[in-house]
């Protein structure tokens, strides 16, 4: 698996564990929707703004795992690659199993669902009432001329 593949199907991997599509996720880590439907899809690869978006975001995230795959502190020979970890059924998200929490689960509603207006609803008019206001007329009492020498000529109107 050549580096994008694998940036990649990691970013996959916490968009998985998030639950959220590419719009979703580009929300959440503050970039545009193109940006991450443009990496998903191999055109690019994320820069290196995506990637600390992306760890300030999920904290939980270590950025050497983001960016080689390994766990921090992991040598050559010790390091799993992400095949493995999922053929053990481990992943980098797990948690501790021997100890698990007390506290219930509660799943968060990360769906956003769009206002409906009614089809039976009767719809308003707005009635407005323009004003016309008259002014008075309005007769130019001066005129100045102001010239690149500092000065400048007063004109008034004859009446």
């Amino acid at each position: 698996m050549d580096e994008k593949e694998g940036l990649r199907s990691r970013i996959k991997l916490i968009m998985e564990r998030e639950q959220l599509n590419n719009g979703a996720f580009a929300e959440s880590i503050g970039v545009a929707q193109a940006t991450i439907s443009q990496i998903m899809k191999g055109r690019n690869m994320p820069s290196t703004d995506v990637l600390l978006r992306l760890h300030q975001r999920y904290p939980d995230v270590s950025l050497d795992w983001l960016l080689t795959g390994k766990e921090s502190g992991a040598t050559n020979e010790t390091a799993e690659n992400d095949e493995n970890f999922r053929e053990y059924g481990y992943t980098l998200f797990d948690k501790d199993e021997l100890f698990p929490s007390n506290e219930p689960k509660i799943q968060e509603n990360r769906k956003e669902i769009a206002f409906k207006t009614p089809q039976n609803a009767p719809k308003s008019t707005v009635v407005q009432d323009v004003i016309y206001k008259e002014k008075r007329v309005r007769k130019i009492t001066e005129i100045r001329i102001f010239f690149d020498d500092n000065t400048y000529e007063t004109f008034s109107p004859s009446k």
